[in-house]
């Protein structure tokens, strides 16, 4: 029921025609509502805010896929500058603490895949027809299409009046942001991560695919932008200046309906995603070498949570060129993050028996339900408690 309540929310008009929508798409706050519905699928009538909620209303996991329209959060905020500062700047130390404790169940991760992705515990699906229409998950992970990915060519050459130097080398900047989208694509996740540093590993592939994307778009902007005159440059940016006072518009008024504002740059939410070291230590019981490994972790987010706030310098950005290099530098540290957390986590979670491990996956989806109702809370005690048996019987049949 869970998983088909998921489907049936990816598949709603809301969702599915919003995808297919090119402004939508290139709208930060339509994106943040398509991203809200598709996270919190299945949770309809028990409250909509979970810990893992970005500040500005969007959600950096919506099932197994991390960084949705990950694509078009760098590209726009590359082009257009500070008005798509929350889209792209919001991600940090919260969204590898719930890659940690994942809030989804796994009757909601698999509604997420369409069929013959492998998501069942039973084995694999038959595949897809073909000619079956790609999966709204899909879509979310970046349309690598011309007409979706691609820059808005015209706007662009109407602004510059570009020559035909510039116009060529304006074609190699969209040829390369088709090619951008296409790395980011290809990390799309095809299977259920159920566990801890299976999530980690999806989310640095994530990000890898990212910053390849980043490398493949900034040699060809920044030989368009070194062509252009001064007067060209100006036409360019303040381009970008009118994209960001329509958005700052839509944003105060999108705000003032908002009872929680956009957090800053790599700020955790307090107290939402302080660690759940008595939790852990009640469903656990960790010997001292696991205690040990535990506190380790523990240092290591503690660590990333400290170097993702202090690489935060969203203000230093005035260009095009050197916006997508803040982008670049950002996923950089991001990436840092990431492997430091996994390598911690990875030693942890090695000396965890299957039991434990189970039980440590509970975490997340209890989590969850402490942000809910309490008339939700009993009902989704008892279906969590069967995760852990799914849990434990799928650790035990790939070990």
């Amino acid at each position: 029921m869970r998983s088909t309540a998921v489907r049936s929310a990816l598949n709603s008009r809301a969702v599915a025609g919003a995808l297919r929508n090119r402004s939508a798409l290139h709208d930060p706050a339509a994106r943040a509502r398509i991203v809200a519905t598709a996270a919190t699928a299945g949770w309809h009538g028990h409250g909509r805010n979970g810990w893992w909620r970005h500040g500005h209303g969007g959600y950096g996991w919506v099932g197994p896929l991390f960084w949705p329209f990950a694509y078009y959060d760098l590209y726009d905020y590359a082009l257009w500058g500070d008005a798509y500062d929350d889209s792209f700047w919001g991600y940090g130390y919260d969204d590898i603490y719930a890659g940690l404790f994942a809030p989804y169940g796994y009757d909601d991760l698999i509604g997420y895949l369409p069929p013959g992705t492998g998501g069942s515990p039973a084995g694999p699906e038959p595949a897809s027809p073909a000619g079956t229409t790609p999966s709204q998950l899909s879509q979310m992970c970046g349309d690598d299409s011309r007409d979706i990915a691609g820059l808005p060519i015209d706007r662009i050459q109407q602004a510059v009046q570009p020559n035909d130097e510039q116009r060529a080398a304006l074609d190699g900047l969209a040829n390369a942001s088709v090619n951008a989208a296409q790395d980011i694509k290809a990390a799309c996740p095809t299977q259920v991560a159920l566990t801890a540093p299976s999530r980690l590993a999806a989310m640095q592939a994530r990000i890898e695919a990212m910053i390849a994307a980043v490398g493949t778009v900034q040699p060809p902007l920044d030989h368009f932008y070194g062509l252009l005159n001064d007067e060209q440059k100006a036409a360019l940016n303040a381009l970008g200046q009118d994209q960001r006072k329509d958005r700052r518009q839509a944003r105060r008024r999108h705000e003032a309906g908002q009872s929680e504002i956009a957090q800053g740059c790599g700020t955790a939410q307090p107290g939402v995603t302080d660690w759940p070291a008595a939790e852990i230590d009640a469903r656990l019981h960790p010997t001292d070498a696991q205690r040990a490994s535990l506190t380790a972790l523990q240092d290591a987010g503690s660590k990333v949570a400290d170097m993702l706030k202090t690489a935060c310098q969203v203000d230093t950005a005035v260009t095009p060129p050197a916006r997508l290099a803040a982008v670049g530098k950002r996923l950089d540290v991001m990436l840092q993050a990431v492997k430091t957390v996994r390598t911690a986590l990875d030693d942890f979670y090695g000396q965890l028996t299957n039991e434990q491990k189970a039980q440590f996956e509970a975490i997340g989806p209890r989590h969850t339900m402490s942000e809910q109702p309490a008339t939700a809370q009993s009902h989704y005690h008892r279906h969590h408690a069967s995760i852990g048996g799914i849990v434990r019987r799928l650790i035990s049949m790939v070990q």
